[in-house]
C-alpha cells in the first residue's frame, strides 16, 4: 500500500513539458540560475552522452567543449531548474552510452544524424505524450 502512496506522489511533479530526448541529440539545456535574489537563465548546449533510472529520478548526462576542455552536466529531467529543452540536432547512436566520445577530439567527436524524417520524430513525441497521460 505504501508503494502506491509513493508512486501517486511521485506521479504529481512529474513535467511533460519536455521533448523526447535519445542519447546522441544536440540539445540546448536552459537552466535556471539564482544568484542571491537574482535569477537568469543559462543555456548549456551540448550531446546527450547517457540518460539513466527512470520516473521522477530520472537524469541526463550533456557533454560539451569550452576552451579546449571537455565540460559534462548530468541534470535531472523534472527538476523545477531546467526551464525548457531545446533538441538542435539529433544523433544517431546505437549505444545507450557514449562514453567513446570522451576521447575523440574535433570532426571525429561528430554523429551522424538519424535519417528517419520528421514525422517518424512527431510520431514518437505524440505517444509519449498520450503514454504519459
Amino acid at each position: 500500500m505504501s508503494d502506491a502512496i509513493i508512486a501517486d506522489v511521485q506521479k504529481s511533479h512529474l513535467r511533460t513539458d519536455l521533448p523526447v530526448i535519445h542519447v546522441g541529440d544536440t540539445v540546448d539545456v536552459h537552466v535556471k540560475i539564482i544568484e542571491g535574489e537574482k535569477s537568469r537563465i543559462q543555456v548549456f548546449q551540448g550531446v546527450v552522452l547517457k540518460k539513466q533510472n527512470g520516473g521522477l529520478e530520472e537524469t541526463f548526462t550533456v557533454r560539451r567543449i569550452v576552451a579546449n576542455e571537455g565540460v559534462e552536466r548530468t541534470f535531472p529531467m523534472h527538476s523545477p531548474r531546467i526551464d525548457k529543452v531545446d533538441i538542435i540536432r539529433r544523433g544517431d547512436a546505437r549505444r545507450a552510452k557514449l562514453y567513446y566520445l570522451r576521447d575523440r577530439v574535433g570532426k571525429k567527436r561528430r554523429l551522424r544524424d538519424r535519417r528517419r524524417g520528421l514525422e517518424t520524430v512527431a510520431k514518437q513525441e505524440a505517444a509519449q505524450q498520450a503514454a504519459a497521460k
